[in-house]
Order: structure tokens, then C-alpha cells, then sequence
């Protein structure tokens, strides 16, 4: 009976698997046999029980592990005896050999990890790429932009998305730059001295982390410390922030009120069961609800690293939790928030209504700039304009016509300088260039 909405509901099926049950005996398992390897390299186990062990390997079954855990209720330790049972001659007795628990399952999780990031990875590059789509083809797509949720001078939609994809580039470089702290494994005994090992821990450590292809720690306890799992599980919290960011302007900005942008509507999708004509922005909204979660769980892992002495088991069960669930869920808001900006329909004729609602009020910086160019001081250009916009405001008139009536103002600008002045379409700075720059930049790279 499945009880949690991953399940059923969120996620995709490789992250899930990453974090399955399936998946994490598999990795414990190939961290047994590198050990058993890298111990015979060096002569501590004998090279054929070495080989026996990575032969017996593939023949545990997860039952048979979950039934020797229920009866001994230690999860490390069924695995070690499930192992052992498949060993021929006494190969089983060197499983497990000189290591503690968290030898297997920290560097096991390092393993999970190694694969999770991958699917991040591509699922972020993808992210990136759309949003460069975007920020190209509507680099020229001039629409209001707001501050205060209020109308503000002119902006440009590829400058949005540009803006987002920057963002996007940013969180690709910072995983690129935790992966060497994060993806790390240990050999480290029952305590971090590495005693049951000898003269040769060091090296049993730095081999085991090359057959395994991952770093290795540095130091550690009985554990690896939990500042690397945190600082990623705080990556997520970033990222996925940046999403539900991204969802709701897209969800403002569908406001029937605005209607500038709208997320794809399939032809048979159902709004509402009372309201028939709804078009609601569930994808946005369910990034937005989903990116609470997974900022939730910061302050678990944070604490995850705050244990007794050299450890002790309060971030297991925690960390049971929040590895499958953020990683899990951080895929799953990216992959929508990739669906969600490809296929966003745009409509320009209620992006052109929105940009002129104002009737030329949104158009004061440029006139007062204008202004200061032609010798008005600064700060009396912006009373002289704002005097007028509110003129206008409370008139109902174009601000244009209240430009034009005004005597001050026509000592410095003509009407056809106003006209030009008051038209959005001439007021957008750079952001074209910037667009191209960024947009050139990131698809070098």
C-alpha cells in the first residue's frame, strides 16, 4: 500500500531508484567487495577470499538481508552475514574486515550521491538551456516591468529569462564546486583511527576510494561529517528556490487580470470540477509547494552534524528521510520547471495592453532624463515630472497631452520629443545587448 506521494504522485523513476532499497544494498555491497579488494592488494586478506567475496555478492537477495536484520536488528550487520552465507570455503570470515558500519554505508551514500548528482546535473543543464531559448527568441519582446507589484519603466522578456538562466548557471557552477567535498568515502575503523587496519589504513582508505572511483575524506571519526551532505542538501534548498521564484511570476503574470504568459493547457485538462472555464497554473503552483519541502529540510541535516563525541545514530534515521526526499524532490521541481518554460504560451497583444494601461505614466524616468540632458537640474526635472504624471492620474488624460499643455516642460522638449519620449518600444537601455552577451556566454561554455 503505498503511503507517501513519491510513490505515486512525485519524482522520476531513476532518481527513485538512486535512493531505492535495491539500490542502496547494491552499493553497500560493492563497497564490501572494494575493501575485500583493496585489503588483499596489500596482503592483509588473502586474494582469493578477496575474489570469492566480489563473486558472492551478486547472489545476496535483499530478502534474505531484511530477514537476518529483523532478527539481529542491525542493518550493517545483515548485510555482512547475508554476504558471508554466499562466500565458498572461509572466504566469509574476511568480509567486513578491520571496518566499522558507517565505513559502508557513508561511503555507500557517497556512491548514492555520485549517481544523483549526475541526474541533476543533466536535468540543470537542460534547465539552463531552455531558459537561453527563451532569453533569445523574446530578447525583443518589450513588456512593463514592476516593482511593488505597481508598473515601472519598460524591460524586455529576454531580459527576465536571461536573468533566470544566470541565476541557473550559477547553481551548475556551485554543485560542479561541492562535488569534490561531497562525493567522498571512508575507511576509518570504529572510531577514525583506522586501528583495526594497522600500519596499512591510509592506504587501505585510498585504495578502496579508487576502485570506487570518489574522493576520499581527509580525516574523519566513525563517520563522514555531515557539513558536506549539508552544504548540498543546502545547494537544493537554493536551487529549487530559484524555481518556485521563476513559478510565481509565471503565476502572476497568468493573473486573469495580466494574462501576459500561461502555462501550457492541454486540449482534454480540466481546471476546476465547479468552474469549467479555469486554466490554472498547477505545474507553477505545485513547484512552489514542493520547494517548501525541500527547503524544510536544511535544519534536519544541519543538525545531522552536530553529534555526541565521535557519532552517534540520531542522523541515520533523520538522514533516511531527507537524502531520498530532497534529491528525489529537487529532480522532480526541475524537470517540471523545464516542461513549464518550454512550453510557456505567450500572448503580446495583452503584453502590449499592459505596457500601455498606464496611458505614458510609466514613461517619467525617460522624460525627466531627458530633462537633466537639456540642462533642468536633476531633482527639479523629477518634481516637474511627477507634478504632471499625477496630473495626468487624476485627469484621465495621456500623460503625453499633460506634457505638452505644460509650459515648463515645453521650454525644453518639442511634442515630437515627448511622442518619442513616451514610447515604451524606446526606452530599454541594453537589454537586448545584454541578452546577446549572457546568452553567448553561457552557450560557450
Amino acid at each position: 500500500m503505498a503511503i507517501h506521494p513519491i510513490e505515486y504522485r512525485y519524482g522520476t523513476e531513476e532518481m527513485k531508484f538512486v535512493w531505492s532499497e535495491a539500490n542502496r544494498l547494491e552499493k553497500i555491497m560493492t563497497v564490501e567487495a572494494a575493501l575485500a579488494k583493496a585489503e588483499a592488494d596489500i596482503g592483509l586478506i588473502p586474494k582469493e577470499a578477496a575474489d570469492i567475496i566480489e563473486a558472492s555478492i551478486g547472489t545476496v537477495e535483499l530478502e534474505r538481508v531484511n530477514e537476518i536484520e529483523n532478527e539481529i536488528h542491525h542493518d550493517m550487520m545483515a548485510v555482512v552475514l547475508a554476504i558471508s552465507e554466499k562466500c565458498e570455503e572461509d572466504a566469509g570470515k574476511w568480509v567486513h574486515f578491520g571496518a566499522t558500519s558507517n565505513d559502508m554505508l557513508d561511503t555507500a551514500t557517497g556512491l548514492q550521491l555520485k549517481e544523483a548528482v549526475k541526474i541533476i546535473e543533466d536535468r540543470m543543464q537542460k534547465l539552463l538551456d531552455v531558459l537561453l531559448v527563451q532569453a533569445d527568441e523574446h530578447k525583443h519582446l518589450v513588456c512593463a516591468g514592476r516593482t511593488h507589484g505597481q508598473i515601472g519603466v519598460p524591460t524586455t522578456y529576454g531580459l527576465r529569462f536571461a536573468i533566470w538562466a544566470s541565476e541557473v548557471a550559477r547553481h551548475i557552477e556551485r554543485l560542479e564546486q561541492l562535488k569534490p567535498r561531497l562525493l567522498v568515502g571512508q575507511m576509518s575503523g570504529a572510531v577514525g583511527t583506522q586501528a583495526a587496519f594497522g600500519k596499512d589504513g591510509i592506504e587501505v582508505q585510498k585504495r578502496v576510494m579508487e576502485y570506487l572511483e570518489i574522493g576520499s575524506v581527509d580525516v574523519s571519526n566513525q563517520i563522514i561529517q555531515r557539513d558536506r551532505h549539508a552544504e548540498f542538501v543546502m545547494w537544493m534548498a537554493n536551487t529549487v528556490t530559484t524555481l518556485d521564484k521563476i513559478a510565481v511570476e509565471i503565476r502572476s503574470l497568468q493573473r486573469s487580470e495580466i494574462a501576459e504568459v500561461e502555462e501550457s493547457f492541454r486540449k482534454k485538462q480540466v481546471g476546476s470540477s465547479t468552474m469549467p472555464h479555469k486554466r490554472n497554473p498547477i505545474k507553477s503552483e505545485q513547484i512552489c509547494g514542493l520547494a517548501r519541502i525541500v527547503r524544510a529540510m536544511v535544519e534536519p541535516e544541519l543538525l545531522n552534524n552536530t553529534l555526541w563525541d565521535e557519532r552517534d545514530l540520531t542522523n541515520s534515521s533523520c538522514e533516511r528521510i531527507v537524502f531520498p526526499e530532497a534529491c528525489v524532490l529537487t529532480d522532480h521541481i526541475i524537470k517540471l520547471g523545464i516542461g513549464v518554460i518550454e512550453n510557456l504560451r505567450f500572448y503580446p497583444e495583452n503584453i502590449r495592453r499592459n505596457l500601455d494601461l498606464l496611458r505614458g505614466l510609466n514613461m517619467g524616468e525617460a522624460v525627466m532624463i531627458e530633462l537633466a540632458k537639456r540642462g533642468v537640474g536633476r531633482q527639479e526635472a523629477h518634481e516637474l515630472v511627477r507634478s504632471s504624471a499625477m496630473e495626468a492620474h487624476e485627469s484621465g488624460k495621456h500623460f503625453k497631452e499633460v506634457l505638452m499643455a505644460n509650459p515648463d516642460v515645453a521650454n525644453y522638449l518639442s511634442e515630437d520629443d515627448i511622442v518619442n519620449l513616451v514610447d515604451p518600444d524606446r526606452y530599454i537601455g541594453t537589454a537586448v545587448e545584454q541578452v546577446e552577451m549572457l546568452v553567448k556566454k553561457l552557450k560557450n561554455n
